[in-house]
């Protein structure tokens, strides 16, 4: 299996770079995962063009501290006449739903989860993260970082039970938790399959962060941060759904409150010591008065205006996430989510199809960026001219990700001894000829589409035509 990605990935590499950097007279360099991924971004960035932002209007109506909300109203007219129905009118409560929900503890890190979370996190690029940890690996104080596992294998027990009461002690902002650590919970041999989860050494409990960079502090906290939330108690919450009826309409309120704190008190107390600054996902708590059905209060309203908003483009973060999803539509939907049955059945994470392998992405992103196909604006990740017009020109079965994601199942395949690796290789030597064939010459105005175009430095002072820089003069 090894030996077949490398010779694939070569065999295409090297035709399709050298068919299209003849063709387009440009060094276009096409990799089998780097110009799917590389599709992937322009995709987005023509979505976001596209987007054409629309204007809609809400009416909230408020009595005391409760405050309700209508749906979307599209005309400013509706909204006024709405505004005035209800300004004065009383509002009546014609349900109030209650639901307890529990969010259970996060997984441990594995590559990709790590990078995004670094990403969202301290700015870091995933190619920072992987050296980063990779350092700390050297160090003794991480364990493998390069592994797309989850879990910690089951004879594992005693060790995280140590580490989970050792690190308690060692961490600023675990002083004082009440934590009965459940480390049954992050155990599972069968998904992991080379390495398991990326968790601290008992080297780091002896030695601590003396003499660590701040990047590596940073990331040896969020890993030992990691480990404490996988093995706390689930989050627990009930939400209010409040409806109320109003000169004929409909108003919601919500409302959450917090019952058992669990896992996520550890998550605030390591976000708020170490300054992390990813966006807050918690909406802020609002806590509904006691409300029974067939009360009624007197309102005042007022309308908000709102705008559509278009898709984000990716960051490192959401881009390594759709990277390891990539194709992940085509397969049933309780692979990918591996379900209770799929666990059962064994049908693990490392089986899911994806562009990459946890240890290349990091890698593919830089090469884009260094190609001059991909630039960085701030944590965005955003195409540039030249590699919007390169995933334009490709062919499909170069640039679809379900395609790469499908060799990728086949690769798992060749493992398991489950299929041929010959077949595989001249299903691509062929795949090769045809694309050779097929891209033997295009026309003259597309040859240009890559020429950098000359900068006009300024009029020659003799005949008048335009100045430009050439290689000599």
């Amino acid at each position: 299996s090894a030996l077949c990605r490398a010779k694939a990935d070569w065999l295409v590499g090297i035709n399709a770079t050298r068919l299209f950097s003849v063709l387009y007279h440009k060094t276009l360099t096409v990799g089998r995962v780097q110009t799917p991924t590389l599709k992937m971004l322009v995709d987005r960035d023509a979505k976001i063009l596209r987007f054409q932002k629309e204007k809609y209007y809400t009416v909230g109506i408020q009595s005391g501290s409760l405050k309700a909300g209508s749906g979307r109203i599209a005309s400013m007219d509706e909204a006024d006449t709405l505004r005035k129905a209800c300004a004065g009118a009383s509002a009546i409560c014609f349900s109030v739903k209650r639901e307890k929900k529990t969010e259970q503890p996060p997984k441990l890190y594995d590559l990709t989860t790590l990078q995004r979370e670094a990403n969202r996190l301290f700015g870091f690029t995933a190619k920072q993260t992987l050296d980063y940890v990779q350092q700390l690996y050297e160090k003794k104080l991480l364990t493998y970082p390069r592994t797309d596992s989850q879990y910690l294998t089951e004879d594992m027990g005693q060790t995280a039970q140590h580490l989970v009461s050792d690190l308690r002690g060692l961490l600023p902002f675990a002083q004082g938790l009440d934590l009965t650590p459940e480390v049954g919970r992050i155990l599972n041999s069968k998904k992991v399959s080379d390495h398991h989860a990326i968790i601290p050494t008992a080297e780091f409990v002896k030695q601590g962060f003396a003499g660590l960079a701040e990047s590596e502090c940073k990331l040896m906290n969020l890993v030992c941060s990691k480990l404490l939330c996988a093995v706390a108690a689930p989050h627990e919450y009930e939400t209010v759904t409040a409806v109320f009826s109003c000169a004929g309409n409909e108003f919601t309120a919500k409302g959450k409150t917090v019952l058992v704190p669990g896992w996520k008190e550890i998550d605030q107390r390591f976000r708020s010591t170490m300054k992390a600054d990813g966006e807050e996902e918690t909406e802020p708590l609002n806590t509904l008065p006691e409300l029974a059905e067939g009360q009624s209060f007197s309102v005042t309203a007022d309308i908000s205006e709102h705008f559509t908003s278009p898709p984000k483009a990716y960051t490192e973060d959401t881009l390594l996430s759709a990277m390891e999803q990539a194709g992940a539509e085509d397969m049933p939907e309780d692979k990918v989510n591996c379900s209770a049955g799929a666990r059962e059945g064994g049908l693990g994470h490392a089986e899911r199809k994806g562009l990459g392998t946890p240890a290349t992405r990091a890698a593919i992103l830089e090469k884009l960026v260094q190609m001059g196909f991909v630039q960085r604006k701030g944590k965005q990740l955003v195409p540039t001219k030249d590699g919007i017009n390169l995933a334009v020109v490709l062919p499909e079965s170069l640039t679809s990700p379900a395609l790469t994601a499908e060799w990728e199942n086949r690769l798992t395949e060749i493992a398991k001894g489950n299929a041929d690796p010959d077949e595989f290789m001249a299903e691509i030597e062929a795949q090769v000829r045809q694309l050779v064939k097929t891209y033997s010459c295009i026309s003259a105005d597309k040859q240009n589409l890559f020429q950098s175009e000359r900068v006009i430095i300024g009029k020659c002072p003799r005949c008048g035509e335009n100045v430009y820089e050439g290689k000599k003069n």
